[in-house]
């Protein structure tokens, strides 16, 4: 019972973390292309 507990906390501590990694990189994708953006509207 006990390494049942173990491997649930585990495997849902390993699901948020990449929940949390996915939206950050969508956040940093998202402003990176914001940048390039602005850099084309710049140079038109």
């Amino acid at each position: 019972m006990t390494r049942l507990i173990a491997l649930v906390l585990l495997t849902s501590t390993v699901f948020l973390s990449a929940c949390n990694t996915v939206a950050g990189a969508g956040q940093d994708i998202q402003k990176g292309g914001a940048a390039i953006e602005n850099s084309a509207d710049e140079h038109k």
